[in-house]
């Protein structure tokens, strides 16, 4: 894979540049979502698509407060001690959705491994809530790992978002210095168990932490076994200095490459550019997801 190292570069390429821009779909998220006092990790994270995504009226929630368990490297999240649950977010998450006219919402968290149930039982609370109030939107989520509990996970399966997104993030190899407090088999059973359950399932890698080919078309296999229909690839961006350092930076014709071994491996649908992150606004994504629910109706699981 040809990449344009860090330390040779000078600074980002030419490719890795966005201009957030604003209109007033942008601007009504916004204040939405503050006169709620809720997250979103398109700020958190300071995801380059925060304007295009919310211009189309689509924006990632995210749950559980601001304060993360973990320590992964990559992440921006705040790491200081995590606050217990506002019971008062799921309706605030579902009017705020409501009022602010969103087509499709993400919803992700923290990782909550303080709670006993990793904060399951909230995630179907928000996501039932959303539904109510705003019939036919298109609900993906983001879930942690949930520490691999079939039960966590199975209660936010019977909650029927129309996408169970988990990210891998990364090569298995390079799990101790990104994701030290995760497991990559741990997190194939995640989505093992949601596709088991009929649901279409998703997951992102972020790519310049020093990944191999072989080791990026190994995950993607190993995602396809666990019955995977969505895959995002994306440059990771380092946050700050005290984050993991970039290794390389990725050519986009690279990343073309990449989208066509993804489809090749089965891959329902993909995408693979440098800006690409795992909640990035794609009418692909939402065309073949509006296909499979008219297509194959969702087993309810009891």
């Amino acid at each position: 894979m040809r990449a344009e190292h860090a330390s040779n570069s000078g600074g980002k390429p030419p490719w890795i540049r966005v201009a957030i821009g604003q209109n007033d779909a942008f601007n009504a998220t916004k204040n939405r979502l503050r006169t709620y006092g809720l997250h979103t990790v398109c700020e958190e994270a300071f995801c380059p698509n925060l304007g295009r995504c919310w211009k189309h009226g689509r924006a990632t929630i995210m749950l559980l407060g601001d304060r993360c368990t973990r320590r992964c490297r990559f992440c921006n999240v705040d790491k200081h001690r995590a606050l217990p649950p506002d019971p008062d977010e799921p309706a605030n998450v579902a009017a705020a959705v409501k009022e602010t006219g969103l087509k499709e919402v993400v919803l992700t968290s923290v990782t909550r491994d303080d709670l006993p149930d990793g904060g399951a039982a909230h995630w179907a609370q928000t996501i039932e809530a959303v539904r109510a109030a705003v019939p036919g939107i298109l609900i993906e989520v983001l879930v942690p790992d949930f520490s691999g509990d079939p039960d966590d996970v199975a209660t936010v399966i019977r909650a029927r978002p129309d996408i169970f997104g988990h990210n891998l993030e990364t090569v298995p190899r390079l799990y101790p210095q990104a994701r030290p407090q995760a497991d990559y088999a741990q997190s194939l059973a995640v989505l093992r168990q949601a596709a088991d359950a009929d649901m279409i399932t998703k997951t992102s890698l972020m790519l310049g932490l020093g990944e191999t080919p072989a080791e990026i078309e190994q995950t993607l296999r190993d995602a396809r076994d666990a019955r995977c229909d969505i895959f995002y690839a994306g440059q990771y961006l380092q946050p700050s200095p005290r984050h993991l350092p970039v290794e390389h930076y990725v050519e986009p014709a690279e990343f073309d490459r990449l989208r066509e071994t993804a489809l090749a491996l089965g891959f329902g649908y993909v995408a693979s550019a440098p800006l690409v992150r795992s909640s990035y606004h794609e009418d692909g994504q939402t065309d073949f997801v509006c296909r499979q629910r008219t297509s194959v109706p969702a087993s309810r699981i009891t």
